[in-house]
């Protein structure tokens, strides 16, 4: 087979990569909200946020959210397109009304400990993110609704169903992160059931009426 045979069979096997190219539009919308000026952000806070401890150690799993959504979403986008479609939708919409939401609603915490109790490795790596990451844009979480749409992608992929090792080390994991989120003060628990609640939303249009189709589907005569 030819060069340009091989290169034109890859870009048809992978076509859909194009999907990626909302990162075009996420990013440069997100810092513009993260750095625009003379903005009144209204302050998120649950009665909760008071009980929850600052634990530095849940700066591994917080960080670990970046490798575990492009692996998740690289295994889909290589090896199963119609998972990675919905998958896509699933982070997309989400990822746009959270956008949408903080344009509209600016938001932000003061829940960030000004000193801590420990000198450590951990505390450390948490100073490095609040010094890159303002407390501002977070509400819904990201960090959180992205981790339970992997958990949804990963539990609909028939492909997955006999991993079950690798699909309990995906809700494991992504039950960490949620955790990172509120144990690092970087969200409040306000955030995380704002996230829960726009998957909830999303799930019924991205994976929900599908499953319907297809139970009706199998009741059918053959």
């Amino acid at each position: 087979m030819k060069k340009k045979d091989k290169i034109k069979k890859i870009i048809c096997k992978y076509r859909h990569a194009w999907v990626l190219l909302y990162a075009f539009i996420y990013m440069p919308w997100f810092m513009y909200l993260e750095r625009r000026p003379a903005v009144r952000h209204f302050i998120i806070h649950s009665p909760l946020d008071d009980h929850i401890p600052f634990i530095e150690y849940f700066i591994v799993p917080y960080l670990l959210w970046f490798a575990f959504i492009a692996v998740v979403v690289g295994y889909f986008f290589f090896t199963d397109k119609k998972g990675f479609y919905q998958l896509a939708a699933f982070l997309c919409t989400g990822m746009t009304l959270f956008l949408i939401i903080c344009t509209i609603f600016p938001n932000g915490l003061h829940l960030r400990p000004h000193t801590f109790a420990r000198d450590n490795i951990f505390t450390d790596m948490v100073r490095m993110l609040y010094r890159t990451d303002t407390p501002t844009n977070v509400l819904p979480s990201i960090h959180v609704f992205n981790s339970i749409g992997a958990v949804v992608a990963v539990s609909h992929s028939q492909a997955l169903k006999k991993y079950k090792k690798t699909r309990y080390g995906v809700y494991i994991m992504a039950f960490l992160i949620i955790l990172s989120t509120m144990f690092l003060k970087q969200h409040s628990v306000t955030d995380v059931i704002a996230a829960f609640a726009m998957a909830c939303i999303i799930y019924p249009f991205v994976y929900a009426a599908e499953t319907k189709k297809a139970a009706r589907l199998s009741h059918q005569p053959i």
